[in-house]
């Protein structure tokens, strides 16, 4: 069974942390060989959602407020563990995320930095493309925006 967590940054267990971290580097940095600075000072003032299976964190996102990191709240660093991808948690985690933004940010207006070619998997989710194509990490990227 999958069990959703939400906390702060000063909240999070050294070894929640660590496998954050370990999940955030397979997929963006080495499944997606992009070389970036994933540790980038930004968590500390972020909220943290991740859903696990038996103690293993196997998706995750984290979340803004307004201003922290784009003028709107936004949700950021969305991933799945690869053998997870089939069992549609990335649609779980965004349904979450997106209430939770609801919840702690008492807002609706979202802004995310969007692979390209997920534009449709977020499009489901209330998201619509605002503005051209632009590389982040060499990677093209949308910002999106919900309604």
């Amino acid at each position: 069974m999958y069990k959703t967590t939400i906390k702060n940054f000063s909240e999070l267990s050294i070894n929640e942390l660590y496998d954050i971290l370990r999940l955030r580097s397979e997929v963006f940095v080495v499944e997606q060989d992009c070389v970036y600075q994933d540790v980038d000072a930004k968590d500390q003032k972020a909220l943290h959602l991740f859903i696990s299976e038996d103690d293993k964190i196997v998706a995750y996102t984290r979340m803004f407020d307004k201003g922290d990191y784009f003028n709107e709240t936004s949700i950021g660093r969305v991933v799945v563990k690869e053998n997870y991808r089939d069992k549609k948690l990335g649609h779980i985690l965004m349904k979450e995320s997106i209430e939770a933004v609801k919840k702690y940010y008492n807002t609706s207006k979202i802004t995310i930095s969007a692979q390209k070619h997920l534009k449709r998997f977020y499009e489901s989710h209330g998201f619509y493309q605002e503005g051209d194509e632009y590389l982040e990490d060499g990677i093209p990227h949308i910002k999106m925006n919900t309604k």
